[in-house]
C-alpha cells in the first residue's frame, strides 16, 4: 500500500531530475547575479523594449555586468542614506529594468525586499507599509504622489523615485517624453528632499556596500495576496528563495544546459510567482527576461513573443486564455513557435484553456502550484512526462507532502482520499511578520521537529504521486447537506463552447435560511448567446444535482487579484450588495 512517506512521485520525474538538491547553498541572494556578472558579464540580462510606430520594436540590452554595477551603486546609496540590515524597503513599480536593480540591490544593502502592488488604492498600500516598517520607498514616477501623500502616515524616511522611460531605447525614450510622459501622469515635480535614482547611481558609480549577508537572513516579506482576508508578510530567507530558484531550474532543465533559454517576463515582480520563476532564476541561470511590463496589454504581449523568442513563459490561466483567444492570435499575426515551456500557477489551469494554448504554440502548458509562504514553487508536471489533467503535478525535489484530516490536522488520510495538503520543504517561510498567532497555526511541528505547512488548500494525491487541488478550505460550500468544489463546477461550465470564463461562488440561499446556494457568474465568448437554463442542462449531465448551480449572471469580466485568481469573496460580496440594492 501506497504512503506519502514513500514519495511515490518521484518515479515519475523527468530523466536528469534529482531526486535531492542537498545541500544547498549558503550564499544569499545577489550572489546569484555576482556570479551571472562574474561568469557570463556580456550576455543579456533584461530586453526592455517598445512597439514604435513603422519603424516596429525597438529594445534597449541591459548586460549582467552592467545590471550588477547598476545594484552595487544603488547598494551603495542606500547604505549611505542611513539604510541599516534588516530594514525593509518597499518597492512601488510593475516589472521594469529598475525593479531589478532595486530588488539586488536591497538585497546587498542588507535590506529586506517589501514589493507592493503599485496600482493598489492608497489605503491599502499604507497598511503593507505600516506592517512593514519600510523605511525606504523606491517608486517609478506614475506612482510617486500616492506615495508622498500617504508618507506622513508611514515610517517612510526617504523616497527614491525613477521614471519608466530611463530605460527605454532611444527613439522610444524621446516619443515616449513628447507624447506620453505628461499625458499618462509620468512626470512630476520631485520635493527638494527627495531623490532620483539616476542621481544616486551616478553620485555611487564603481561603489560597493560593505555589508555581509547570510542564507539565514531575511530577503523578503512577501504579502499574500488577501483573497481569503487580510493580507499577511509570508518572511523567506536569503536561502529559501535560493533553494526554491534551484528546484524550479532543476524542474524545467533537469542535466541539459539552460544557458540559452530565455524568459517572459510577464508575470508581475512584485508578487512572489514572477519575482522567483522568473526574476531569480533566471539569473540564477545568467538567461535574458524579456520584460513585459503590464501583461493585461495582451498585444504587447505576443509582440514580445513574436519579436524575441523566449523559450520559458511562467502565466497564469487568465494570461494564457487571453491569448487563446487573440484575435491577432487567430488570424496567424503572431509566430509564438519558441514557446518550449510554460508554468501556470496561482490559479487553477481549465483543461480546455491548456489544450488550446498548447495547439497554438506547439509548446508545454504544465500546471503548477505555489504560495506565498512556500516562495514560490511546490509542484509541477513534468516538462517532457505524463501530465495529467487536472493536476498541479508532482511535488518538486526535497519536498515532502501528506494530506492530512480536515477536522485533525495531526491524521494522515489514506491515499487517494480527500483533505488538507500539507508541506514541508527547504523553502517555507519563516512566519508571517507579527502575527505569531497566524504563524502557529499554519506552521505546525511534528514529533521529528519538521514545522510543516498547512496550506488551506483540499487536495488528494494518486497512487503515483501526482496531486490535485480540489479547492480552498474557505470556499467549500455545503449544499443540502453535501460538500461542493467550486472549481470542479467551473472547470466543467468552462466546457461550454460559448463560455469563456466562470466564477462560482456559494451565496446565502435566498429562500432557505441558514442554507448555501451556488451561484455562476458567466463571461461569454464574443458574438455567443447562452441561457441560464441551457448552462444547467449542460452542467446537468456531467454533474451531480446538487452540485449544478441553479442561479447565472453573465457578466463582462471578473474580479480577480493580480495575478489572475478569481476572487470569490469579492463575488460573494456583489450578490449581497445586489440583493440590498433590490430591496429597498
Amino acid at each position: 500500500m501506497v504512503t506519502y512517506a514513500d514519495k511515490p512521485w518521484l518515479k515519475s520525474y523527468d530523466p536528469g531530475v534529482p531526486h535531492s538538491l542537498q545541500p544547498y547553498p549558503e550564499y544569499p541572494v545577489h550572489v546569484t547575479l555576482e556570479n551571472s556578472a562574474k561568469n557570463y558579464p556580456d550576455r543579456t540580462a533584461l530586453i526592455a523594449s517598445a512597439h514604435l510606430p513603422v519603424v516596429g520594436r525597438a529594445a534597449n540590452e541591459i548586460s549582467y555586468k552592467t545590471l550588477n554595477e547598476y545594484a552595487d551603486a544603488l547598494a551603495a546609496a542606500l547604505v549611505a542614506l542611513g539604510l541599516q540590515k534588516g530594514d525593509r524597503v518597499v518597492i512601488v513599480m510593475p516589472n521594469c529594468v529598475q525593479f531589478a536593480i532595486t530588488f539586488f540591490a536591497i538585497l546587498k544593502a542588507g535590506g529586506v525586499v517589501a514589493a507592493t502592488n503599485p496600482t493598489y488604492p492608497p489605503d491599502k498600500m499604507k497598511h503593507q507599509i505600516n506592517d512593514s516598517g519600510a523605511k525606504v520607498a523606491i517608486t517609478l514616477s506614475l506612482f510617486y504622489n500616492t506615495i508622498t501623500s500617504i508618507q506622513p502616515d508611514t515610517p517612510i524616511q526617504h523616497v527614491i523615485v525613477t521614471n519608466i522611460k530611463e530605460y527605454l531605447p532611444g527613439l522610444a525614450k524621446f516619443l515616449f517624453t513628447v507624447a506620453k510622459e505628461k499625458k499618462d501622469g509620468h512626470r512630476i515635480e520631485k520635493r527638494p528632499q527627495d531623490h532620483w535614482m539616476q542621481d544616486l547611481l551616478a553620485q555611487h558609480k564603481g561603489k560597493k556596500p560593505n555589508v555581509q549577508v547570510s542564507g539565514d537572513d531575511l530577503a523578503l516579506f512577501q504579502y499574500t495576496g488577501g483573497t481569503t482576508g487580510v493580507s499577511k508578510a509570508a518572511m523567506a530567507t536569503h536561502r529559501a528563495l535560493v533553494a526554491n530558484a534551484l528546484m524550479i531550474s532543476a524542474w524545467l532543465f533537469g542535466d541539459s544546459d539552460p544557458t540559452e533559454e530565455s524568459y517572459l517576463g510577464a508575470i508581475p515582480m512584485f508578487h512572489v510567482f514572477g519575482l522567483v520563476a522568473v526574476l531569480i532564476s533566471a539569473v540564477n541561470m545568467a538567461s535574458k527576461i524579456i520584460i513585459v511590463p503590464n501583461a493585461r496589454d495582451i498585444d504587447d504581449v505576443l509582440d514580445n513573443i513574436h519579436t524575441f523568442r523566449p523559450t520559458i513563459f511562467p502565466g497564469v490561466p487568465a494570461l494564457y486564455n487571453a491569448i487563446n483567444n487573440n484575435q491577432g492570435v487567430r488570424t496567424g499575426k503572431y509566430n509564438l513557435s519558441s514557446v518550449r515551456a510554460c508554468i501556470s500557477g496561482s490559479a487553477p489551469l481549465p483543461p480546455a484553456t491548456k489544450e488550446e494554448f498548447e495547439r497554438i504554440t506547439g509548446g508545454r502548458l504544465m500546471e503548477g502550484f505555489g504560495m506565498s509562504e512556500a516562495p514560490t514553487a511546490t509542484h509541477c508536471n513534468p516538462v517532457k512526462g505524463e501530465n495529467r489533467t487536472g493536476a498541479i503535478g508532482l511535488p518538486l525535489p526535497d519536498m515532502e507532502m501528506k494530506i492530512v484530516s480536515l477536522d485533525n490536522p495531526d491524521e494522515e488520510v489514506p491515499v487517494g482520499e480527500v483533505g488538507e495538503l500539507a508541506m514541508y520543504g527547504p523553502q517555507i517561510m519563516r512566519g508571517y511578520h507579527g502575527m505569531p498567532t497566524e504563524t502557529q497555526n499554519v506552521l505546525r511541528e511534528d514529533k521529528d521537529g519538521k514545522k510543516w505547512l498547512m496550506t488551506g488548500d483540499i487536495a488528494r494525491m494518486d497512487e503515483d504521486g501526482y496531486f490535485y487541488i480540489v479547492d480552498r478550505k474557505k470556499d467549500m460550500a455545503l449544499i443540502g447537506g453535501f460538500n461542493v468544489y467550486p472549481r470542479a463546477v467551473e472547470d466543467v461550465l468552462m466546457e461550454h463552447p460559448a463560455v469563456r470564463e466562470v466564477g462560482v461562488a456559494a451565496v446565502p440561499h435566498p429562500e432557505k435560511v441558514g442554507q448555501e446556494a451556488l451561484k455562476a457568474w458567466v463571461v461569454l465568448h464574443e458574438g455567443q448567446t447562452l441561457t441560464s437554463e441551457e448552462l444547467i442542462e449542460f452542467a446537468g449531465t456531467k454533474l451531480a444535482r446538487y452540485e449544478v448551480p441553479t442561479r447565472f449572471e453573465f457578466v463582462s469580466d471578473l474580479p480577480r487579484t493580480t495575478v489572475g485568481k478569481v476572487l470569490r469573496r469579492e463575488l460573494a460580496r456583489m450578490e449581497m450588495e445586489a440583493r440590498e440594492k433590490a430591496a429597498r
